[in-house]
């Protein structure tokens, strides 16, 4: 029976909807019901082509002459490919170095003054999110909480595919409301496209707020680059396999995350000429690697650098700053505490000016 048929016999209707163990009642019109349904097709149908033409136009989903029949190649072939266009990575991050110093000095900014660093991403983009903002404790001894992330599916989808979350644009919204940020947060977005809704929307959310938001990309004019002040491009061209970005896309996104994160930490005195001192030496690899940044920021024989080491607490920025400034620990713990942990600064007793 044809929709016109069902509409000129009859007018209203009442449906029994089941929703699990309830049971709703709906009386609406027929027409209007259609109506609704239609409507409600349009607007998905609508949604997918303008999506659908957005991925055309991505040079990541676009394919890569330089691998043309990569399927009959052998094994020396493929790595010889896939490494000379990983060698165009490095010069694409290269021309989005003043961005990057941009986003470099806010972050620092924002986490001297007890705001966040929050990424979210999806897929690909968001485990190396995550990777990296997993890795600023123990190499900085920064609180889990100072830099976050938040992945399209929780969890979960670090180690199982939730692709779906990332077409969310409400789910992007909640999770990233739950973190509250403010004005002191820097809330970056992480797509190799730059169009994924839960990631846009977030970082449209976390703008909105007033929190300092930056987009992370490899491509130009993205919906993800309106949504945020600041946005981070890397033209790493077609992948060697159509529209896997956790090749190129995710090498540059990867190197660029890094950078921000030791880039702000460095900013903020974490690194004392080019030494972890921050390191947090909970194992003993890690105390080993504090007993030789003592000896060699310091040059003194390791016997002295375990003996600083215990008398400054297993504190190797206070057991840095007694033996360069000559001071005994309490007063060490003052300057550090006056220089908001900037080593430097501590040994100068001087204030950091960001």
């Amino acid at each position: 029976m044809s929709r016109s048929e069902i509409v000129a016999a009859l007018i209203t209707f009442e449906a029994t909807i089941m929703l699990g163990s309830h049971v709703m009642l709906a009386s609406t019109t027929l027409q209007e019901a259609v109506g609704n349904h239609t409507n409600n097709n349009n607007h998905h149908d609508q949604n997918r082509y303008d999506q659908s033409n957005l991925l055309q136009q991505l040079i990541t989903e676009s394919q890569n002459e330089a691998s043309q029949g990569l399927d009959t190649k052998s094994a020396i072939e493929i790595a010889r490919i896939i490494n000379h266009e990983d060698a165009k990575v490095a010069g694409a991050v290269k021309k989005a170095l003043p961005e990057i110093a941009q986003v470099i000095d806010q972050v620092a900014r924002s986490l001297r003054d007890g705001g966040r660093l929050i990424y979210i991403g999806a897929g690909s983009s968001g485990r190396i999110a995550a990777l990296d903002a997993s890795e600023c404790p123990p190499t900085y001894s920064t609180s889990p909480g100072q830099v976050q992330y938040i992945m399209a599916g929780g969890p979960k989808a670090l180690a199982s595919a939730v692709e779906v979350n990332e077409d969310s644009e409400e789910l992007g919204q909640r999770d990233i409301a739950r973190r509250r940020p403010t004005r002191k947060d820097v809330i970056i977005g992480v797509s190799a496209s730059g169009r994924t809704p839960y990631v846009v929307s977030a970082v449209a959310y976390g703008r909105a707020r007033g929190a300092h938001t930056a987009a992370v990309t490899c491509n130009l004019g993205t919906p993800l680059a309106d949504a945020a002040d600041i946005t981070i491009v890397t033209d790493v061209g077609p992948e060697v396999v159509s529209g896997s970005t956790r090749m190129k896309a995710g090498t540059a996104q990867k190197m660029i995350l890094n950078m921000i994160t030791t880039g702000a930490m460095t900013r903020l005195g974490y690194v004392y000429e080019n030494l972890m001192v921050n390191v947090h030496m909970q194992n003993s690899k890690l105390v080993e690697r504090g007993i030789r940044i003592l000896k060699s920021a310091c040059n003194i024989d390791r016997a002295m650098a375990v003996d600083t080491i215990k008398s400054a607490g297993r504190s190797v920025p206070v057991a840095l700053v007694m033996l360069k400034a000559k001071v005994d620990k309490p007063e060490a713990v003052r300057r550090l505490a006056k220089s908001d942990g900037n080593v430097r600064l501590a040994i100068e007793d001087n204030v950091m000016d960001l």
